[in-house]
C-alpha cells in the first residue's frame, strides 16, 4: 500500500497549520519521498525534536503505508501576535 503525496502533505498541515511543505515523490513508486517542513513551531526545539514531531504528524504511517521518507525541517521565524 502507498501513500499520495497529497495525503502526506494533509497529516503535516494539520499538525502544523503554518508549515510550508514541500514534497517529491523520489522513485516515482509513491513510497519513498523527500519532505521539507518549515515551523514556527520547531523553534527552540532540536532536529531530533523537530523530526519527531513530523513523524508523529503521520499518524503511525510511517513504516506502513508510508515505507520511506527523507526529511529535512527549518524553523519558521515570522511575526508573533
Amino acid at each position: 500500500m502507498t501513500m499520495q503525496l497529497k495525503e502526506i502533505e494533509s497529516l503535516i498541515k494539520d499538525t502544523f497549520p503554518d508549515a510550508i511543505v514541500e514534497i517529491q515523490d523520489l522513485a516515482g513508486d509513491g513510497n519513498h519521498y523527500s519532505a521539507t517542513v518549515t515551523s514556527s513551531q520547531f523553534v527552540g526545539k532540536t532536529k531530533i525534536q523537530q523530526h519527531k514531531m513530523v513523524y508523529d504528524s503521520l499518524k503511525g504511517k510511517m513504516g506502513n503505508e508510508l515505507h520511506a521518507l527523507e526529511l529535512k525541517t527549518k524553523e519558521k521565524n515570522g511575526p508573533t501576535s
